[in-house]
């Protein structure tokens, strides 16, 4: 089987943008492919966080996963900052990556104009989702089109490493497992769902709370009134629809948005119906796993030596591959 990596990053609770636009589809994955999935901590760090909450919302981000249908025996789920391997191998690709190549990454040029102060580690965050993905020699990147511009990087990366340092070892270069969710904005209809915009619904969120952020969510702005027709296509409610609803659903959504047959508020209505039975599973679930935390931390650490374990095998050859003397070797 090829072998798939994505990770998250340890935002909290896991919202219905993380898991439309990505967690739903590792799910399916893992009856596919060999997956390694990994709450990457080390990426977080590379901008201005809270240190004292970071362990829990790690923690909380696992609980998400497993909740949502990771896994542990089907696929490799663990902490990034646990595999030590995932550092070295990012300083070592380091050596090889382009400074213009990196200069020229769009979200970095994006990510930086937000701060006064440019970490380093916020333009080598590249490099290291290569060493994610390179560690265990992956050769299936679920990606949305956003990430592509990272992915090529990737690509550039492990050619430019086989061809000074290939010794019987070369890396693969990986390709993109192209998403087919639609891109899912936040509930003010403008920028991208993200729990510190405030504009999320949380996969955990009680039916009251879901019917509450849904009910002054942006919808199409051409709907003044009730009697207005719509364009479902320009809805976010819409879009959020096609991720919940069963088709024949969608489909009469789209109808009476274009005739005017509901109002916007009838169209949320029944959307927060659909989205309070299809998460109330994964509510349940993620409710007995915050009660046994430590069994949440036994499956990473099962994980994590899981991933070591291939981990250390690639970074022996890289070592080799490099010059770099091995221990016991003078």
């Amino acid at each position: 089987m090829a072998r798939v990596f994505s990770g998250i990053q340890p935002s909290g609770e896991l919202h219905i943008g993380n898991y439309l636009g990505a967690v739903q589809n590792w799910v399916r994955l893992q009856h596919q492919h060999d997956c390694l999935f990994s709450v990457v901590d080390l990426h977080a760090i590379t901008q201005p966080y809270d240190a004292a909450t970071l362990a829990q919302r790690t923690l909380d981000m696992a609980i998400g996963l497993f909740a949502v249908g990771l896994d542990p025996e089907r696929a490799i789920v663990f902490v990034q900052s646990h595999v030590a391997e995932h550092s070295e191998l990012n300083w070592l690709l380091t050596t090889v990556t382009p400074l213009g190549e990196l200069e020229r990454q769009t979200q970095f040029k994006d990510k930086a104009q937000r701060q006064e102060s440019v970490p380093a580690g916020l333009l080598n965050y590249p490099v290291l989702q290569a060493a994610d993905v390179l560690l265990y020699e992956a050769t299936l990147v679920p990606v949305g089109e956003d990430q592509l511009q990272h992915l090529e990087l990737m690509r550039e990366i492990a050619r430019r490493w086989n061809t000074r340092f290939a010794k019987g070892f070369a890396f693969p270069e990986p390709q993109a497992l192209l998403s087919t969710a639609k891109r899912v904005l936040g509930l003010d209809g403008q920028a991208k769902m993200s729990k510190s915009l405030g504009n999320t619904i949380g996969l955990f969120d009680s039916p009251e709370a879901i019917w509450e952020k849904l009910k002054p969510a942006a919808t199409d702005p051409a709907r003044v009134t009730r009697k207005d027709p719509g364009t479902p296509e320009i809805c976010n409610i819409f879009t959020i629809h096609q991720g919940f609803s069963p088709p024949d659903t969608v489909q009469l959504v789209a109808h009476n948005c274009r005739t005017a047959g509901w109002g916007c508020l009838d169209c949320k209505r029944v959307l927060a119906d659909q989205m309070i039975a299809a998460l109330g599973p994964i509510r349940e679930r993620a409710t007995a796993l915050q009660r046994e935390p430590r069994t949440v931390t036994q499956l990473l650490q099962a994980g994590a030596v899981k991933a070591r374990a291939i981990a250390r095998r690639t970074m022996a050859l890289v070592r080799r591959g490099m010059g770099l003397l091995g221990q016991g070797e003078a």
